[in-house]
């Protein structure tokens, strides 16, 4: 034994930083059951007693190879397990609802430390795959071993305006061939059609309430249609990033496309922006979408057509000093910002018709440990967070609110909320459709962006935007 302690100084100062590592991390996990790694990390650098490199002897030069490319590849993936779900992860902008503040096609070094990371509710998982393998399509991860989650110490706390990467909140029950879509959203427009009109005869919760169980049937009895129901863990949902609008305790309220907290104006991000009509006397060029950074996404049908005195009529997304500028260009005749568009189900759906994506509210942000009011009539607003993400039992019975089976005309939040909306407001799936995000589907904070790809253009004429290398993402 004495012989297997004199090792060479540089293996025990290996072991010296491994050690502290261990200990560091067992701390921060605040689980001990880490520091069963010591022993493992004493005889792997200094006693020696387990052969760890038994592989090394094989005398077979073909087979050796293979043993070599495996330690190799699962060191790796471990590393790149606790470094994913720890430290930091990659993410790519798939949309347009976070213009110009992030573009489609940057990708992202998100921080998990910012907020503090969270503990895995689903640790048997491939790393670096969300939800499902790509092309044979099945889970990646196991579902039969679930871990109570936790948030660990971080650098800070959400902040309003923060841009922050989170689990989808309304992904809890996805149905596969509309994975895009809200769950609850789609069977509350199913069982809408399929019902006659009521509206004179129930109030408007007892409406709301018999469209989602008519939608639920029709969902389930369809699979052609709405692909197989599902349920995916917190930490398997998908990875959707927002600007953070509301905090916890905010009463949030949108009137003609301004945000209000607490009845005051809060001022717009330089990337905001809404749809805007666009009178010109010309066509509009490609490089002025290109110096407008607008996306083939939205100038693709732009142009709206040309009016008897022959200008032409736009309807493009533009922020404030977009439409600074494109008024100095002396063509452009007007630019006007627009109201949003056609028929859009807001959150909580059938609550309010009269709420819009530019006209909503006021709503209360729930609080950790405040409490509200709940009857039939408010009670869309909350049943997601007293049901689904804070795992009560909630019933309605003879219009009285049940919770745990006790009834009840009050409610006290154990976590706190947010209110996520995308800068391209006008074309953003937000907290306006789906609702508010609990704290524990918190995923990180963009910091970077540390690779960009335009997808309108090849790579070799443009396709690189080299000027967003290493751009802050965070605000």
């Amino acid at each position: 034994m004495k012989n297997r302690l004199k090792a060479p100084l540089k293996q025990w100062i290996k072991f010296a930083v491994v050690a502290l590592i261990i200990i560091l991390f067992a701390v921060w996990l605040w689980n001990f059951w880490v520091l069963l790694l010591l022993p493992v990390a004493f005889d792997l650098y200094i006693t020696k007693f387990v052969k760890w490199d038994w592989w090394k002897k094989i005398k077979n030069p073909h087979l050796r190879t293979v043993f070599e490319w495996g330690d190799a590849i699962i060191f790796a993936l471990v590393a790149v397990y606790f470094i994913n779900l720890y430290l930091f992860q990659n993410y790519k902008i798939p949309s347009s609802s976070l213009e110009k503040t992030l573009l489609v096609g940057d990708h992202l070094f998100v921080s998990k430390v910012a907020y503090g990371p969270r503990t895995p509710v689903t640790p048997l998982s491939f790393p670096l795959v969300q939800h499902t393998f790509p092309i044979i399509n099945t889970k990646s991860y196991i579902e039969s071993v679930q871990w109570k989650s936790r948030r660990l110490a971080g650098l800070g706390e959400v902040q309003r305006n923060d841009i922050v990467v989170f689990n989808f909140p309304a992904g809890d029950t996805v149905a596969l061939n509309k994975q895009a879509a809200d769950y609850e959203g789609l069977c509350y427009e199913a069982g809408r059609a399929a019902l006659p009109a009521f509206d004179s005869i129930f109030p408007a919760w007892k409406i709301r309430e018999m469209s989602f169980n008519e939608g639920r049937k029709i969902l389930k009895e369809n699979p052609e249609i709405y692909g197989k129901i599902i349920y995916r863990p917190v930490d398997r949902r998908e990875n959707y990033v927002k600007r953070c609008v509301g905090l916890p305790g905010d009463t949030l309220e949108i009137r003609e496309r301004e945000i209000f907290i607490d009845g005051k104006k809060q001022p717009r991000p330089a990337g905001v922006q809404n749809y805007c009509e666009i009178v010109s006397s010309q066509a509009l060029t490609q490089t002025i979408y290109d110096n407008l950074e607008i996306s083939r996404e939205n100038y693709a049908n732009a142009l709206k057509g040309i009016d008897s005195a022959n200008d032409y009529h736009y309807v493009i997304p533009l922020t404030l000093q977009n439409q600074a500028d494109l008024r100095r260009v002396p063509f452009i005749k007007s630019v006007t910002e627009l109201t949003a568009q056609g028929e859009q189900t807001t959150f909580p759906a059938g609550y309010n018709p009269k709420w819009t994506v530019d006209n909503y509210g006021p709503i209360y942000i729930p609080k950790a440990g405040a409490t509200v009011k709940i009857s039939v009539e408010n009670l869309p607003l909350y049943e997601r967070i007293i049901r689904n993400y804070e795992g009560n039992k909630l019933e309605v019975k003879d219009d009285k609110v049940f919770v745990n089976d006790k009834e009840t005309n009050s409610y006290t939040f154990r976590m706190n909320y947010y209110w996520m909306m995308g800068d391209n407001r006008h074309n953003s799936a937000d907290s306006r459709s789906w609702g508010f995000v609990p704290e524990d589907h918190i995923v990180g904070k963009p910091i970077f962006v540390w690779l960009s790809l335009n997808p309108d253009k090849g790579l070799f004429s443009g396709g690189i935007r080299w000027n967003r290398f290493f751009k802050y993402a965070g605000k």
